[in-house]
């Protein structure tokens, strides 16, 4: 694989989790495999939940070099220097294997779905590697990917699970997965994470100014964080911010420039209207919260707390601004199916929400 091909379980702007360090955040998961292990109760499929982005792969990856380099009991950390570690780096390890969707040559693009060919090749790397005994270990990311047929193929691996053998599945939508392929796995959820953790992961990353204001913004998903800056939307969600600042009078220049710049063309970074979507979303949903639980803190962009406090002083407040979420997500939706031009959908939202303001909320 050549390092410019596009990889399915790698965030764009992020290293791969296979060359990432230590977990950040989830000291909990990391030790109640560990005690599984240490009580020699080690399950042979563990299912890895909780939001998209939260470290759920970066997990996966540590458990499976600390398994196949037989670590120590107390942590999954495996020196840098280890062959374990460089192998799995390289996926070169000739005990690991990693089921994904795959990149389609023929049509430049990443395949749309894990299929059922992808678990036959699963069950063959388990029949091939027995011989050579030793434990053998995988990883599916994301076991969401996987259609019907795949799914069923999983199903009865897990139901006659090989010898020596480990799967480690990563799932963003547990609730996707067939109930019984979670019944016949051990589960470890992941919270999102801390501002403070998540300040401490995308340090390394590059990601220093606004790290606070991501954290609020990305619900603690370092994935949506490293998204969202990389196509600069702590600045979107500025201008969203300073546009409902004009309320109950709308500046319609202010949102025509912003409905304006969904109509981009999709990057490999993301796609610009469901970048002011999803941050349309995420305000409206602080915006509802902070009539139920005052302004919310920290704040994503300058003047955020006193505006919402403003628009939505009560609960009676935030149940109407709630709607207009629930509205907005069901519209967008609709509007994509059916190909309505991006920049006037948008300007579209921004008056109906231009005229939810109180009247006598004045700037």
């Amino acid at each position: 694989m050549s390092d410019d091909t596009p990889e399915s379980d790698r965030v764009p702007g992020a290293p791969h989790p296979r060359h990432a360090g230590a977990v950040i955040g989830h000291d909990h998961a990391a030790e109640d495999f560990l005690a599984s292990a240490d009580a020699h109760r080690l399950h042979h499929a563990w299912l890895i939940t909780g939001p998209r982005g939260v470290g759920k792969a970066t997990l996966a990856w540590q458990i499976a070099r600390w398994l196949l380099a037989d670590g120590g009991p107390g942590s999954l950390a495996i020196p840098s220097d280890d062959p374990v570690t460089r192998r799995v780096a390289a996926l070169s390890e000739p005990r690991l294997h990693l089921v994904r969707r795959g990149f389609d040559e023929k049509t430049g693009r990443l395949k749309a779905e894990i299929g059922v060919d992808d678990i036959r090749a699963l069950l063959s790397f388990f029949h091939m590697s027995a011989a050579e005994g030793g434990r053998r270990v995988a990883i599916v990311d994301a076991a969401d990917d996987m259609n019907g047929a795949a799914a069923n193929a999983l199903l009865k691996m897990l139901e006659e699970p090989p010898k020596g053998g480990v799967i480690l599945l990563i799932a963003h939508q547990p609730a996707r997965l067939l109930p019984t392929i979670r019944s016949r796995c051990r589960e470890l959820r992941l919270a999102p994470l801390s501002p403070e953790n998540m300040a401490r992961v995308l340090a390394p990353l590059g990601v220093d100014a606004g790290a606070e204001a991501l954290a609020a913004l990305s619900g603690g998903s370092v994935g949506e964080a490293l998204r969202l800056d990389g196509q600069d939307g702590l600045k979107v969600y500025a201008r969203i911010v300073e546009l409902f600042a004009t309320l109950p009078r709308f500046d319609r220049q202010k949102a025509r420039d912003l409905a304006e710049g969904a109509a981009g063309r999709a990057t490999a970074d993301g796609d610009p209207f469901d970048l002011r979507i999803t941050l349309l979303d995420r305000f409206l949903t602080r915006l509802a919260r902070a009539g139920l639980m005052g302004a919310p803190i920290p704040e994503a962009a300058k003047g955020e707390a006193a505006l919402m406090a403003r628009l939505c002083p009560d609960d009676h407040a935030a149940r109407i601004w709630a709607g207009a979420q629930a509205e907005l997500s069901a519209r967008a939706r609709t509007g994509r199916a059916v190909n309505l031009d991006p920049a006037a959908l948008v300007m579209d939202m921004l008056i109906q929400l231009a005229g939810l303001a109180p009247a006598h909320a004045k700037a």
